[in-house]
């Protein structure tokens, strides 16, 4: 199901993702994003915390190793601050929004009424019959382009030289998804943690995170 996963990794899909900069708006606010070079740094730690770590709960549910209440315990439990809990409610909302569209007949249910989007990732990637590496890597490589689109919008960057660096961070994309299956991952980033805080109160941003 090619397909399928092409589409879950396409950036027009209308799950409010573009309204989320992963972080980078506060990161750009604060000074540590100002170019290609600082936003490669950015995106590569973002890949193997915060991406590794959805990809990982979104895996456990596409193979049953996590039921939907469990991972969404453990999702909370990974996610310390706590809006990036609420973004990451936001967007598994418009996932499941999207999804209970596209798969009508599936068992949404147990997901509830505001579920985290890698748990709704993880139920998506069974009802759209991908493999559960696929499902991890389609979570790694949203968390990367999300936060880069924005990037480019925010700084104004070249749209080539941007797309250049996401085809070259592809390879880091398979690399944490291929682990992301392999186990649970546990791994916290506190500056991230700290940038979320810090965007949810500042007045007036351009991004919802």
């Amino acid at each position: 199901m090619l397909a399928t996963l092409l589409t879950l990794a396409d950036s027009r899909l209308p799950t409010g993702g573009h309204v989320h900069s992963g972080g980078v708006e506060e990161a750009i606010t604060a000074g540590r994003v100002t170019d290609v070079e600082t936003l490669r740094a950015y995106l590569c730690r973002r890949i193997r915390s915060q991406g590794l770590v959805s990809a990982s709960l979104a895996a456990a549910v596409h193979t049953g190793g996590l039921s939907v209440d469990a991972a969404d315990a453990e999702t909370d439990a990974r996610t310390p601050s706590p809006a990036a809990r609420t973004a990451s409610r936001a967007q598994g909302r418009g996932l499941l929004r999207l999804a209970r569209r596209v798969w009508p007949d599936h068992s949404w249910d147990p997901l509830g009424p505001k579920p985290h989007l890698a748990v709704v990732a993880g139920v998506v990637g069974v009802a759209g019959a991908v493999v559960p590496e696929h499902t991890a890597l389609s979570v790694v490589y949203t968390t990367m382009t999300g936060s880069a689109t924005a990037a480019q919008r925010l700084l104004a960057l070249d749209p080539a030289d941007v797309a250049a660096l996401t085809f070259e961070l592809s390879a880091l994309c398979e690399q944490t998804a291929a682990r992301a299956v392999t186990e649970l991952a546990d791994l916290s980033d506190p500056l991230l943690d700290v940038q979320a805080e810090g965007h949810a109160a500042r007045e007036r941003p351009l991004f919802f995170s």
